[in-house]
């Protein structure tokens, strides 16, 4: 082959960006060569980044600054605005590159099997990172009438949303948060938010960082019950093993001991209580029925058959992500990930010739932004060791001017990098005029516009 290596990439979040920096520093790169096309379903790219951290996690936003670099490539383009399959389909892809790689996250709430969920005041994490996030395809208005607000889950997303209910919208002003975003949130009623976990402190699966930051708001008060506080054999091994684990546990007891301040806003963590039911009147949500657990010995718990019922007028189920089906391509509906082989997707007993997957929806919706790295390295080194084994098929069509040819027929109003970086600067200038670092377009019709698409 005399020409460079054709690679789709499908999903322009960190899985996808990680997996073009791994091609790029492969000995392919330099002989015959890479290019490698991004296909996002959003105007923008970086995924999760943009519609998934929370706006005041700056330091996290900065990884933007590493995968700007990485797409600054001249070896990489972007196609925004493109879905799959509705314009460009798995048949037209292969036709067009030697592989194809999805990396299309996860962006749902994965399913909580409770009686209640459905009551008017249930919510999915997830839902409500997309509202704050300024996310296009959700609603403009959040109801956040709530005076007593549950959140089920002890990970990092649980305590995003803990902690936007928890500030002010005055203190997330300076963030990148939309006009619509900031309104809604000076509306928010909240006085308490209760997290809740149906095990112990050292099974919290936290990051130390993210949890200490929620004893830094001058409105926020932290409060943990001293009972909750305890350990089994299991759970003393996980802190002795864990190094990340003992310093969550570090902090909550710390927290568990002292004198309960008088910040205006209480922020509740609760272990040993697993959600049973929501309770409603006149469908709407009114309570919150845990049961009290116990440790087992192994960190893992059991019921006591001790009831609780907590008064709460809203209830947010922070438990994980869930992907979305990719049409023509294999399901796992228990796992929501793609079969695969070390990346390599897998249909029935036999490998898909040239089409591979990475991130969620290669290992599920786990582990930090920077595991994303590995998957994408696993993947690519089977990419290639099935082109030097003769394994990829040879695309039709595979000029890179067929693919903007070929989305123009279809009259698809697709954005670009240097389109990213006119809405870049905008959404920048519109901060400018209000003192701030950044304001977030929302509709998809303003960013295709500030694109230049």
């Amino acid at each position: 082959m005399t020409r460079p290596v054709r690679v789709a990439i499908v999903g322009a979040g960190p899985a996808g960006i990680y997996a073009a920096d791994a091609l790029l520093k492969s000995e392919v790169c330099q002989d015959p060569g890479v290019s490698i096309d991004l296909f996002e379903r959003m105007p923008a790219p970086f995924g999760l980044i943009r519609y998934g951290v929370a706006p005041d996690h700056p330091r996290i936003k900065g990884i933007v600054k590493a995968l700007h670099q990485v797409l600054d490539k001249p070896q990489i383009r972007l196609f925004g605005n493109v879905s799959y399959p509705n314009d460009i389909g798995l048949d037209d892809l292969r036709s067009f590159y030697d592989a194809v790689i999805f990396s299309t996250g996860a962006e749902a709430d994965r399913a909580l099997d409770i009686a209640g969920i459905e009551l008017d005041g249930s919510y999915g994490a997830a839902e409500f990172v997309s509202w704050y996030d300024g996310h296009p395809e959700v609603p403009r208005t959040w109801p956040l009438t709530a005076e007593k607000v549950a959140v089920l889950g002890v990970g990092n997303v649980a305590l995003d949303v803990a902690r936007v209910l928890a500030k002010t919208a005055d203190e997330l002003l300076p963030t990148e948060i939309p006009d619509n975003v900031y309104q809604g949130l000076k509306e928010n009623k909240a006085l308490e938010v209760h997290v809740f976990g149906r095990r112990g402190p050292a099974q919290a699966k936290f990051s130390p960082m993210e949890l200490r930051e929620l004893d830094h708001s001058p409105n926020i008060e932290v409060i943990v019950n001293p009972e909750d506080i305890e350990y089994d054999e299991g759970s003393i091994a996980t802190r002795r093993e864990n190094k990340q684990a003992n310093m969550v546990a570090q902090t909550l007891e710390n927290w568990a001991i002292r004198d309960v301040g008088d910040r205006p806003h209480k922020l509740f963590l609760h272990f040993f209580e697993s959600p049973v039911e929501i309770l409603g009147e006149d469908g709407k949500v009114v309570a919150l029925r845990t049961e009290r657990t116990e440790l087992d010995g192994t960190g893992n718990v059991r019921g006591t058959g001790q009831f609780t019922d907590w008064d709460m007028q809203s209830v947010y189920r922070a438990v994980g992500y869930y992907s979305e089906e990719l049409p023509k391509l294999p399901f796992d509906v228990a796992s929501g990930t793609v079969p695969h082989e070390a990346g390599r997707v897998i249909a029935g007993d036999e490998h898909m010739a040239s089409v591979y997957v990475t991130g969620w929806i290669k290992r599920g919706p786990i582990g930090l932004i920077g595991h994303t790295k590995g998957d994408a390295n696993e993947t690519v080194a089977c990419l290639l060791e099935d082109r030097a084994a003769g394994r990829l098929p040879e695309p039709a069509t595979p000029a890179p001017e067929a693919v903007e040819a070929f989305l123009e027929s279809r009259n698809v109003r697709f954005t670009t990098w240097e389109g990213w970086h006119k809405l870049d600067a905008h959404e920048q200038a519109l901060g400018v005029a209000q003192g701030r670092e950044r304001i977030k377009v929302v509709e998809r019709e303003g960013m295709l516009d500030a694109s230049g698409a």
